[in-house]
């Protein structure tokens, strides 16, 4: 019996896609990693890929970067997506069991930033005042 859409878990990806996913971000990194891109901003810049997320028809390949350091994440992203068709043919052979190889685009990963702003909050005076308020109710 086939599965409907609205069941497949870790926020409705199949489990193909989260593997394909992590097959393609374990490439595209160590692509990244070994400098075989020669551009002028990468070579500078150390790049985390975060997470990769596939389309359904994984047809299409959402790349989320950090870069480390204080770079602009929007200049790594357009240098990656000039070389998005280099990356694609180095990426190729290490997915060789795929029928098609997947377009790639690249996103900046704000996961980090929303973390910290969250951890921001959890320490404000105010959040800090009601924890200590029901820390005493519940004595």
């Amino acid at each position: 019996m086939a599965r409907s859409h609205d069941q497949k878990g870790s926020g409705g990806l199949s489990q193909r896609q989260l593997r394909v996913g992590e097959q393609v971000r374990h490439a595209v990194a160590e692509i990244l990693q070994r400098g075989e891109i020669r551009d002028d901003v990468l070579e500078k810049t150390v790049v985390s890929v975060s997470e990769v997320r596939m389309s359904p028809d994984l047809k299409i390949a959402t790349c989320f970067i950090t870069p480390l350091g204080d770079v602009d994440p929007q200049l790594i992203v357009k240098a990656l997506a000039s070389h998005a068709k280099f990356i694609r043919g180095r990426v190729a052979p290490r997915l060789n069991q795929m029928k098609y190889m997947p377009e790639f685009r690249f996103r900046p990963d704000t996961s980090f930033d929303n973390f910290a702003k969250i951890d921001a909050l959890l320490r404000s005076p105010e959040v800090a005042r009601d924890l200590k308020q029901d820390e005493d109710e519940d004595n």
